[in-house]
C-alpha cells in the first residue's frame, strides 16, 4: 500500500492569497505533477471567476461567477447577496435561497463569517448547514458569500473565508474601476470648461462677420462650430482616434484662421498609418489652443503653428510647435506638478497625468519651452496598448 501525504500551498491570485490542498503519494514525482495539475485547475478556475466579480454585485454577472467559486469550495450550493438581496445561487437545494439573507443579517452586523444549521426538511437535501462570510470593500460589508454543505467544518470555514476574501478583493477592484472612470470623466469635464469662452465668442463673431460678404464661408465655418462643439462636447467614450482628434483640431484651426486671417500660419503634416491609432479623449486638441494662444499673444507678426503626426515604429509621434511667447520653465513645472495656473497652459497637468496613467511614466507630455523663444510639445502614445486596443 502506498504511503499519502497532505500538501498544501498559498496561491496569489487577483492580489489576494488562495490556501489550495491535495494529497497526493509520497513518490516526489507524483506529487509534483498533481501540484501542478491542481495549481493549473485553482488558478484557472479563480481567473475565470474574476471578470464577473469585477463588474460588482449585479445579478447577471454574479451568477457567472458563483459557478466558478462554487468549483473552488467544492459545495453543493453556493450563494452570494449585496446588501438588500440575494444576487446569485449556484447549484443544488434553491429552495433555501430564501433564507440567506436573514442569515446574512448577523455578518453584516458583526463583519464576521458566521456558521448556521439549517435542519431541512426536505428528503435526500445535501444541506444541513451554512458558512457565511462577508464580503468587505473598504471596511464596509458590502455582501456575502455563502457555502452550503452536508457539515461545517473547521477546513470549510477557513476555506469560505478566504475565498470571500478573494472575492473582496476583486469587487474592491471593480470599485477603484469605477473611481478611475469618474476621475477620466471628471478630467474631461474639465478640460472642456477651460476651453476658452473668449473661443467660442471670437468664432461666432468671425462668421457673423463673413455672413453678408460671403455666405458660403460663413455656411462652412457655421459646420466646423458646430461639429468642433460637438466633438468636444460628446458623452460617450475615454479614448479617440488620431483621426478624429486632429478633424476637431483641423475645424478648430480653420474658425481661429477666419478669425486672425493672414496672421496665423497653420503647417500639418500627418502620415497616414498613424491616423488609426487611438488616443485620449481631448489630449491634443487644448495643446493646439495653448499653441495658438501662445504664437498669437502679443505679436504684430504672424505666427506660425506647427502639427506633425509621424509614424515612430511601434509609437505614433506627435509634436505641436508655435513660434510665440514661450512659458516661464518654473510656471511649467508647477503646471506639469499638478499645480494650476492656467497661464502656463490650458490643461497641461491634466493632459500629462492622463497620459502617464493610461501608458506609464515614460510617455509623459515633453515641453521645451524659454520665455520668448516659443514652446514645442511631444505627444508619444504606443500603436497598441493592452486595455485600450482591446476594448
Amino acid at each position: 500500500m502506498q504511503d499519502f501525504l497532505t500538501a498544501a500551498a498559498i496561491l496569489i491570485v487577483g492580489g489576494a492569497a488562495v490556501l489550495v490542498l491535495w494529497r497526493g503519494t509520497r513518490n516526489k514525482q507524483s506529487l509534483s505533477t498533481e501540484a501542478q495539475r491542481v495549481t493549473y485547475e485553482t488558478l484557472h478556475t479563480a481567473w475565470s471567476a474574476a471578470p464577473p466579480l469585477r463588474a460588482g454585485l449585479v445579478p447577471d454577472a454574479a451568477k457567472k461567477s458563483a459557478r466558478h467559486l462554487r468549483t473552488l469550495l467544492d459545495t453543493p450550493a453556493l450563494a452570494l447577496t449585496d446588501e438588500t438581496e440575494v444576487v446569485a445561487w449556484e447549484g443544488v437545494s434553491e429552495h433555501h435561497a430564501a433564507e440567506a439573507m436573514a442569515q446574512a443579517e448577523d455578518v453584516f452586523l458583526t463583519g464576521r463569517t458566521q456558521a448556521f444549521d439549517i435542519g431541512c426538511t426536505e428528503p435526500n437535501c445535501p444541506i444541513n448547514c451554512a458558512v457565511v462570510a462577508p464580503l468587505t470593500v473598504e471596511g464596509r460589508v458590502v455582501g456575502t458569500l455563502a457555502a452550503y454543505s452536508r457539515e461545517a467544518s473547521a477546513g470549510l470555514v477557513r476555506a469560505t473565508n478566504q475565498v470571500a476574501r478573494w472575492a473582496a478583493g476583486q469587487l474592491e477592484l471593480a470599485e477603484l474601476d469605477r473611481s478611475r472612470t469618474r476621475l477620466v470623466e471628471a478630467e474631461v469635464r474639465a478640460l472642456r470648461a477651460q476651453i476658452s469662452p473668449h473661443f467660442i465668442y471670437n468664432s461666432l463673431s468671425a462668421i457673423a462677420s463673413y455672413v453678408r460678404t460671403n455666405p458660403e464661408r460663413a455656411r462652412t465655418l457655421l459646420l466646423d462650430f458646430a461639429d468642433f462643439t460637438r466633438y468636444s462636447f460628446r458623452r460617450h467614450g475615454d479614448f479617440t482616434t488620431l483621426a478624429e482628434e486632429l478633424r476637431s483640431i483641423d475645424q478648430y484651426l480653420a474658425l481661429e484662421r477666419a478669425r486672425f486671417g493672414e496672421r496665423l500660419k497653420v503647417t500639418l503634416q500627418v502620415a497616414p498609418e498613424v491616423l488609426p491609432v487611438t488616443v485620449p479623449f481631448l489630449c491634443l486638441q487644448p495643446l493646439v489652443e495653448n499653441a495658438v494662444r501662445h504664437g498669437m499673444e502679443g505679436k504684430v507678426e504672424p505666427g506660425h503653428i506647427q502639427i506633425y503626426a509621424n509614424d515612430s515604429g511601434a509609437e505614433a509621434q506627435i509634436i505641436i510647435e508655435d513660434d510665440g511667447i514661450g512659458m516661464d520653465p518654473e510656471k511649467l513645472r508647477r503646471t506639469l506638478a499638478g499645480q494650476v495656473d492656467e497661464s502656463a497652459g490650458i490643461g497641461l497637468g491634466n493632459i500629462d497625468e492622463r497620459l502617464r496613467r493610461v501608458y506609464g511614466d515614460e510617455y509623459g507630455l515633453v515641453v521645451e519651452t524659454a520665455c520668448g523663444l516659443g514652446t514645442k510639445i511631444t505627444v508619444r502614445v504606443p500603436k497598441y496598448h493592452a486595455g485600450i486596443n482591446d476594448m
